[in-house]
């Protein structure tokens, strides 16, 4: 058997920002978990991307990543705008909202998640403190009295007999929304149906993006254009949240006319469209984990959470997490030592499950009342919320407020994801 002091299941972005920040902090020894193959960048944009905010790209930046994030392509963004099809209200974000934080020079990035995950992944590779298991799948977690015991599956592919056991003092499940480790413990979630679709894709615009992320609100749900790849200045992302009947129609149609919906729906804002790649499409469901921790097993990411992507705020939230937990497990480790101490520790991991909780609460919170917002249809609510949209757009003390909770511009971030790293 070998052991470990932590084992982290999933190898996506939060997870190997949880390992690369725990070897950054301490000198615990790791065990990464996931049989998702890393692919290799080709020309063609991927479909899946993620706005990151400045905490999150502080933490990257802390990690000793960024830079290679940065070698391999990005798109920084320094305005946002923000209508309402059916009313007359409009928001607009820039540089110039940020006067107190003159330092920063864009409002976020919009990255490719092969991007983000392969350079992750080629830090960890690197670090001796880490180990990767990828050839087979987990079958079970046994929790002791003071360690965990993983067991593997045999490979069915390659005929391979199951590898010895693990044996880790804490499990990390940062496997997803359909967490395999969320499962095994039989945490209780609270779900909820958003009853949109969300539909992804790469498209152009004929007029350029302008360094800017535009979203329209329609009726039937929010129509993002996130700007992708400087270098053309007219590659954008799509995430078109919409009705399951809706998306349906939509990804029926044919690539021409659905262009020429998105160049309608975006009252031909960013010229004319043309869509350039596959269409995706899945349902966007709340969850919410009624604890991220369970004796020795802690959630994080969307294995705890997940939220409606008209803010794209999910996996800034989930990033936080990893920089939390590390921090947590950080201040065990320098007042007990890294050989017997006890990761699981009550007291240290509730506080980390309070306090994220909390946040994701907020998050969830913030995104119902967007979108219970937009949502009503009748004439006087259109109008209201026009007038209210126009107001907060001249206000500026209140769009700073907001426009800082966006970015993770906060007093209380985890030392990693803050500029001030000590």
């Amino acid at each position: 058997m070998q052991k470990f002091d932590v084992l982290i299941v999933g190898a996506g972005m939060v997870g190997l920002t949880l390992a690369l920040a725990l070897r950054k902090t301490t000198d615990l020894k790791i065990a990464i978990a996931d049989t998702l193959p890393i692919n290799e960048l080709t020309p063609e944009p991927e479909v899946r991307v993620s706005a990151i905010n400045i905490a999150s790209q502080t933490l990257f930046d802390n990690l000793d990543v960024w830079s290679d994030i940065e070698s391999n392509r990005l798109q920084p963004y320094q305005k946002m705008h923000v209508w309402d099809k059916e009313g007359l209200g409009q928001l607009n974000f820039s540089l110039d909202d940020l006067d107190s934080f003159p330092q920063h020079e864009n409002l976020g990035w919009i990255i490719e998640n092969k991007v983000i995950r392969n350079a992750l992944w080629k830090k960890a590779q690197a670090d001796e403190g880490i180990s990767f298991f990828t050839d087979h799948k987990l079958a079970s977690i046994n929790e002791g009295d003071s360690e965990v015991f993983i067991n593997f599956e045999a490979s069915v592919a390659t005929n391979k007999s199951a590898p010895a056991p693990l044996i880790a003092k804490l499990v990390i499940g940062a496997d997803g929304a359909n967490s395999w480790v969320r499962q095994q413990i039989a945490m209780p979630m609270i779900t909820r149906d958003y009853d949109h679709h969300a539909i992804v894709a790469t498209i152009k615009c004929s007029q350029g993006h302008d360094n800017t992320a535009w979203q329209v609100f329609l009726p039937t749900g929010p129509l993002a254009f996130l700007p992708l790849f400087p270098q053309n200045n007219a590659t954008c992302s799509i995430v078109y949240s919409t009705s399951p009947e809706e998306a349906k129609r939509l990804a029926a149609l044919s690539k021409k006319d659905f262009a020429k919906e998105l160049t309608a729906a975006s009252d031909g804002k960013l010229g004319l469209i043309e869509l350039i790649s596959e269409r995706f499409t899945h349902p966007l469901t709340m969850r919410l984990a009624q604890k991220f921790v369970k004796g020795r097993v802690v959630l994080i990411g969307d294995a705890a959470h997940t939220i409606h992507p008209l803010a794209g705020q999910g996996v800034n939230l989930g990033l936080l997490d990893a920089a939390a937990l590390a921090q947590s497990l950080t201040s065990l480790t320098s007042t007990q030592g890294t050989a017997d101490n006890n990761l699981a520790s009550s007291r240290v991991l509730n506080a980390f499950s309070r306090a994220r909780k909390s946040e994701a609460t907020d998050m969830i919170a913030a995104m119902e009342v967007i979108k219970q917002t937009f949502g009503v249809q009748q004439a006087g609510g259109k109008l209201l919320r026009g007038i209210g949209l126009s107001l907060l757009d001249n206000i500026r003390p209140a769009k700073k407020l907001l426009i800082e909770k966006a970015l993770g511009l906060n007093s209380n971030l985890p030392k990693l994801a803050s500029k001030e790293l000590n």
